[in-house]
C-alpha cells in the first residue's frame, strides 16, 4: 500500500496498520494472485532478526510486517513515532477467515502438534459455517518435508496459508517456498492454532489491554521463561536507542 507507514525498531521493520487496514492490504494480495509473505512481529522476533541476518532480511522485506506485541507499542511511542494498534497473530487468523467466508477463498492450516490444525479448522468452521477449508497437514519445517508438502498444498490450492512452525522456523520456510507453493498468501502464526483449537488458553481481555498478555503466558506455561529474557533485552536496547536519539538532536 503506498501511503502505508513503516517503523524501523533496532533495525527491524514494523508496519504501522490496524486490523482494518491489514485485512483490506491482504485482500488485495489475494486478488492479485502473486505471492505474498506476512510476518507477525513481537519483541522476540526483534532481538532474534538481530543475530540473525535471514530472519531479519525475511521481516524487512515481507509484504507486510504485523505490530504483534505490546512491547511494540511501547517501543514506537518511545522513539517518536507510535504505532495505532497491536495486531496479533491469532486475531489477524481470525480475521481472515472472516475475509475467506466473505470473499470465497480458501484457507489452509499447516503445521502444530498432530491434531491441533484440524481442531482449530473444525472450530473456525463452527464460527463461520460458510469458510472454506482447503486442507490441514501437520509436518514439519525441515527440508527433507518440503517436497511432500509443497504437492500437498499445490494441490489442496488455498488462497491463504496459514503457518505454524514458530518463529523463525515457520517465516524461513516459507521464504524457502513462497515461489512453489502457489498461494497468493502466506503468513506465518506461531502458536494460533493452539489458542483457537482451545489447546492453549488466552490471558482474560483486561490482561491484553493492559500488555500483560506475556505474563498470563508464562504463568500457564513456565518453561517459556527463557525465551521471556527477550523482552528486558529488548526494553533497555529501546531506552538505549532512544538516549543515543536524543544526544543526536542536542548537538
Amino acid at each position: 500500500m503506498a501511503d502505508r507507514k513503516s517503523l524501523y525498531i533496532l533495525g527491524v521493520r514494523v508496519d504501522d496498520v490496524t486490523y482494518n487496514e491489514a485485512v483490506v492490504e491482504i485482500d488485495c494480495f489475494v486478488r492479485k494472485r502473486t505471492p505474498h509473505q506476512i510476518v507477525t512481529v513481537n519483541p522476540e522476533f526483534i532481538i532474534a532478526a538481530r543475530r540473525d541476518v535471514e530472519f531479519r532480511h525475511i521481516i524487512n522485506h515481507a509484504a507486510l510486517s504485523l505490530p504483534d506485541g505490546a512491547g511494540l507499542l511501547w517501543a514506537s511511542r518511545l522513539l517518536g513515532h507510535p504505532l495505532r494498534e497491536r495486531v496479533t497473530g491469532v486475531d489477524m487468523l481470525q480475521h481472515l477467515a472472516d475475509l475467506a467466508t466473505q470473499r470465497g477463498y480458501a484457507i489452509f492450516l499447516l503445521g502444530a502438534a498432530p491434531g491441533v490444525a484440524a481442531e482449530a479448522a473444525r472450530r473456525l468452521a463452527e464460527r463461520f459455517p460458510r469458510l472454506m477449508i482447503a486442507g490441514t497437514h501437520v509436518g514439519s519445517p525441515e527440508p527433507t518435508e518440503e517436497p511432500e508438502i509443497i504437492e500437498i498444498v499445490r494441490c489442496a490450492a488455498p488462497d491463504m496459508l496459514f503457518v505454524a512452525y514458530g518463529a523463525p522456523k515457520q517465516d524461513k520456510w516459507i521464504a524457502r517456498n513462497l515461489d512453489r507453493l502457489g498461494v497468493p498468501v502466506a503468513m506465518g502464526v506461531g502458536g494460533a492454532f493452539d489458542f483457537i483449537s482451545g489447546r492453549a488458553q488466552r490471558a482474560p481481555m483486561w490482561m491484553r489491554r493492559a500488555g500483560l498478555e506475556w505474563l498470563h503466558r508464562l504463568y500457564r506455561e513456565p518453561w517459556r521463561w527463557r525465551r521471556m529474557l527477550a523482552l528486558p533485552a529488548f526494553a533497555w536496547l529501546v531506552i538505549t536507542e532512544r538516549i543515543g536519539l536524543a544526544l543526536r538532536r542536542g548537538r
